[in-house]
C-alpha cells in the first residue's frame, strides 16, 4: 500500500528524537532546514549532535512525559522494546511517530528528500526498498536545477502584484504559468516591460 505524501509546516513545531547515535544525527540533519524545535533524548550523544546549536538535549532514559505536546516523534534507538513502547504511547496520544527501520511501528515514513529553497520533493517506496528511494532521489536531484529555489522565491515575491493586476482567478493562473515559463527560458528577474506585458496579455500569454 502506498503512503499519501502530506506536506506539513513544522517550522516552530516541537519534535522529539529518541536516540543519540548516527541514525538520530541523520534525522536531525534532514529536519533542521525545516526549522522545527527539536528535543533529543539519549543516555549518550555523538559529539556531532552536541555541537548542533538550538537543540534541547535531554541526557538520560526516555520518560513518557517527553512526548507531551510534540508535533511528531522519531524513535532512533537500537532497543526494540523501547521503540515499541514509544510507538504505542504515540499511537495512544495520536502523535505521528516514526520508528527507524520498523515500518510496522510507524504512523509516518521518513522520505528521501530533495530540497531547493521552498521546493521539497519527498520520495518513498512505502518501506519496500530504501535503496530504491535513494536511487530515485539521486535521479530527481539531477533533474532539478540548483537555482530552482531562487526562481520560486522570485515568483513568490510577485504573487501580490499578480493578484492586484489580474483579478480573474482563471486568467491569473495562466499568468503565473506564463511568468514561470518566461523565467525558465530567459532568466530572472524579468525586465519591467516584459513583466507588464505578461500581466496585461490576453489569456496570460505573451
Amino acid at each position: 500500500m502506498a503512503y499519501f505524501p502530506f506536506f506539513m509546516d513544522i517550522s516552530g513545531g516541537d519534535g522529539l528524537i529518541v536516540g543519540g547515535g548516527r541514525v538520530a544525527l541523520r534525522k536531525i540533519e534532514k529536519l533542521l532546514p525545516y526549522e522545527p524545535r527539536l528535543t533529543v533524548c539519549a543516555k549518550t550523544f555523538l559529539p556531532e549532535i552536541e555541537a548542533i546549536p538550538g537543540l534541547t538535549l535531554v541526557q538520560g532514559p526516555f520518560v513518557p512525559t517527553l512526548i507531551e505536546g510534540k508535533l511528531f516523534v522519531i524513535s532512533a534507538t537500537n532497543d526494540n522494546e523501547l521503540n515499541s513502547k514509544i510507538a504505542a504511547l504515540c499511537r495512544e496520544k495520536r502523535i505521528p511517530v516514526n520508528v527507524v527501520d520498523d515500518r510496522e511501528k510507524c504512523t509516518f515514513l521518513f522520505p528521501a528528500l530533495v530540497k531547493r529553497g521552498p521546493l521539497s520533493v519527498g520520495i518513498s517506496t512505502g518501506g519496500a526498498s530504501p535503496s530504491g528511494a535513494v536511487h530515485w532521489k539521486r535521479e530527481i536531484d539531477r533533474l532539478i536545477p540548483q537555482d530552482a529555489g531562487e526562481l520560486l522565491d522570485y515568483l513568490d515575491g510577485l504573487r501580490e502584484t499578480v493578484k492586484e493586476a489580474v483579478p480573474d482567478e482563471k486568467r491569473r493562473g495562466l499568468v503565473f504559468a506564463a511568468l514561470f515559463d518566461a523565467c525558465k527560458s530567459d532568466g530572472w528577474p524579468l525586465p519591467e516591460e516584459r513583466l507588464e506585458k505578461l500581466l496585461n496579455a490576453e489569456e496570460g500569454t505573451s
